[in-house]
C-alpha cells in the first residue's frame, strides 16, 4: 500500500536491486534478493539502487541489502508514531515539519560516505514519508458521504502513479548519474511537494488533548471494538501479502538467465503494469459508493484468486505473466480502497484507524515476501505462487470467525 501508502504507499520490487552491478545482469540469486514492499520513497530508492550503491562503496549487493529491511523499519517507525497524531494535532505543522525533516534526511544519505550513515539516514527519511497516511483520513472525513470512497480512489490513483513513475524514471536516472544524484533530485521535490501540500491543507485549530503518543496506545483498543475495522486490516493483510509476494520476485523471474533472462531496464519497465491500479481506482471507487465495500471486496479477492494460477503459468509463458500482473494490480487497489474506506469510516477516530489499516497490510506484505524469497530458492517460481494464494486463503478465511456487530 503504497502507503504507501501509501507510501505506503506503496511499492512493487525493483528489477535492478537485483541484478549485480555489471551492465548486463548475470544469473541473479536467490542471496541477494530483500524482502519487502510499502516501505516509502527512501525504501524503495534504497532496494532500487543497492548495486549502485555497492558499487560506490566497495561492497557487494548482498552485503548491503539490509539497508531495505532499514527503510521497512522506519517506515513502519514512521506509520505507528506519526500517523495517528492526525486525529489530534494541526495537520499542516506537522505536514511541513515532515517533509522538512525527510528533506534533510534524503541530503545526507546522498552525501553518506558509508552504509552506517546512510542507513541513519534512510532510517529518518523512511520514518517522514508518511504524509499520505495523514491526508486519506482528512479526505474522507471532508468527502460527502455518498461519494467518499470515490475520494479516497483519488489519493490513491495518485499515489499508485507516483510509485510507478519514481521507479521508471528513478531506474533510468540511476543508471545515468548516480543513485545520489536521485536522492537529490527526491530531496528537492520532498520539499516543494511537502511544502505546498501542507500550504493548500485546510486550517485547523486544534488543542491537543493527553499525550502526544495517545493514538499509538490506543490502536489495539480501537481495533477491538470494531469488527468492520478488524475485518478490513486482516483482508488487506492478506491480500497485500499474496502481492507483495508475487511482485518482489517477480524480477528475480525476469532477470534470472533461467527465467527469461531479460536486462535491468526491460525488466524495470516490467513495473508499468503497475499503472493498471492508477485506471481501476476511480472505478473501484465509484463501486464502493453504489454497492458498499463488502462486495468489492470480495471481486478483488476473486481477481486475486484468478491472477495466481495465471503467474505461476506466466513462469512459461509471458502472455499469461502480463495478464496476471493486470489483473493483481486491479484486485490491489479495488480491495485497498474499499477496506480503507472502511476503515476510516468504523471508528470516531480515523487517523488510528487507518494507522492500524495501513500497519496490518504493511505487516502482512512483509511477511509474505520474505518467505517468498526462501520458496524461490527451494521450489523456483511455483513457491512463490504457493505463498501468495496460502496468504489470500488466510487473510479470507481467518475473517469468517468474526462476524460484524
Amino acid at each position: 500500500m503504497p502507503s504507501s501508502p501509501p507510501a505506503s504507499a506503496s511499492a512493487s520490487a525493483s528489477a535492478s536491486a537485483r541484478t549485480g552491478t555489471g551492465p548486463r545482469p548475470g544469473p541473479v540469486r536467490p542471496s541477494t534478493r530483500h524482502a519487502g514492499s510499502g516501505d516509502g520513497p527512501p525504501g524503495a530508492a534504497a532496494r532500487l539502487f543497492l548495486p549502485l550503491i555497492a558499487r560506490d562503496m566497495g561492497s557487494t549487493p548482498s552485503a548491503v541489502a539490509w539497508l531495505a529491511s532499514v527503510a521497512q523499519l522506519g517506515y513502519a517507525s514512521g506509520l505507528l508514531f506519526f500517523a495517528p497524531l492526525g486525529d489530534s494535532v494541526n495537520r499542516r505543522r506537522l505536514v511541513a515539519v515532515l517533509a522538512l525533516v525527510a528533506t534533510a534526511a534524503l541530503l545526507a544519505a546522498a552525501a553518506s560516505a558509508g552504509t552506517g550513515a546512510l542507513a541513519v539516514a534512510v532510517l529518518v527519511a523512511s520514518a517522514a514519508t508518511v504524509v499520505p497516511q495523514l491526508l486519506v483520513p482528512l479526505v474522507a472525513a471532508r468527502a460527502p458521504a455518498d461519494r467518499r470512497a470515490r475520494h479516497v480512489a483519488a489519493v490513491i490513483a495518485g499515489l499508485f502513479t507516483g510509485v510507478v513513475a519514481a521507479r521508471v524514471l528513478g531506474g533510468l536516472a540511476g543508471q545515468a548519474f548516480g543513485w545520489r544524484a536521485v536522492f537529490v533530485g527526491a530531496a528537492v521535490l520532498t520539499a516543494v511537494l511537502g511544502l505546498a501540500t501542507a500550504y493548500i491543507l485546510p486550517v485547523e485549530r486544534r488543542q491537543r488533548q493527553g499525550p502526544l503518543f495517545a493514538g499509538l496506545l490506543a490502536i489495539p483498543g480501537v481495533v477491538r471494538r470494531s469488527p468492520d475495522l478488524w475485518r478490513a486490516c486482516v483482508r488487506q493483510a492478506g491480500m497485500y501479502g499474496a502481492w507483495s509476494a508475487l511482485w518482489t520476485s517477480l524480477a528475480l523471474l525476469l532477470a534470472d538467465a533461467d527465467g527469461y533472462g531479460m536486462t535491468t531496464a526491460a525488466a524495470g519497465l516490467f513495473g508499468l503494469f503497475g499503472l493498471a491500479a492508477t485506471v481501476v481506482a476511480p472505478v473501484a471507487g465509484g463501486l464502493v459508493d453504489r454497492f458498499g465495500a463488502a462486495r468489492v471486496v470480495r471481486s478483488a479477492y476473486l481477481l486475486a484468486a484468478v491472477s495466481v494460477p495465471l503467474f505461476w503459468w506466466g513462469g512459461q509463458a509471458m502472455a499469461a505473466l502480463c495478464a496476471a500482473a493486470v489483473l493483481v494490480h486491479a484486485a490491489l487497489v479495488a480491495s485497498h480502497i474499499a477496506n480503507q474506506t472502511l476503515a476510516l469510516t468504523t471508528t470516531p477516530a480515523p487517523a488510528t484507524a487507518n494507522t492500524a489499516y495501513v500497519v496490518s497490510g504493511f505487516a502482512g506484505g512483509a511477511l509474505a515476501s520474505a518467505l517468498a524469497g526462501p520458496a524461490y530458492a527451494h521450489w523456483s517460481w511455483g513457491g512463490v505462487c504457493a505463498v501468495a494464494g496460502a496468504w489470500l486463503l488466510l487473510g479470507w478465511t481467518a475473517t469468517a470467525v468474526r462476524r460484524a456487530g
